[in-house]
């Protein structure tokens, strides 16, 4: 699901996890290579259009993994080793955006974050979200889930 719809089935995780991707301004970006390896790369993220939206550099390796298989985990870059800021994962299928409204939604959003907008060609991908966890470290572990057919479930654990 897109992310203004998966925001609405699911603020808990959705909040937490747009915070961190805002204040980080980066990902961690999870694909698969043509061989069926991992890859995971770093990728700017911005939010527009009620998408979430990741712009990459044209035949990139990694914009070259999701034309070939869409399947994609988006992870939020750890703090240091207690992460105490919480770590968000989101699971999903890149969705290729080729429409122009769409991709100028972008460019105003990264126009506004860097006072830049890439010049075409370039690779635009937005996640649809299957399932997602935000996991918040420290005395009180909590782990929140998410997915469409279960919903959110939450469970804490002492450290």
């Amino acid at each position: 699901m897109r992310w203004d719809a998966f925001a609405a089935a699911c603020p808990e995780i959705a909040a937490r996890a747009h915070a961190r991707f805002t204040a980080d301004e980066l990902v961690l970006l999870g694909t698969l290579r043509k061989d069926g390896s991992a890859r995971i790369s770093p990728c700017e993220i911005d939010f527009a259009d009620g998408r979430l939206m990741l712009g990459m550099m044209w035949r990139s390796r990694k914009a070259l993994d999701l034309t070939r298989d869409p399947r994609i985990v988006v992870h939020s870059l750890p703090s240091d080793k207690a992460n105490l800021g919480g770590d968000a994962k989101l699971y999903g299928r890149a969705v290729d955006e080729q429409d122009p409204d769409v991709r100028e939604a972008f460019g105003r959003a990264i126009q506004a974050r860097l006072d830049w907008r890439p010049d075409e060609p370039f690779h635009l991908f937005s996640l649809d979200v299957s399932e997602a966890a935000f996991v918040v470290f420290g005395e009180e572990r909590t782990v929140l889930t998410w997915d469409p057919e279960r919903g959110l479930r939450r469970s804490s654990t002492p450290h």
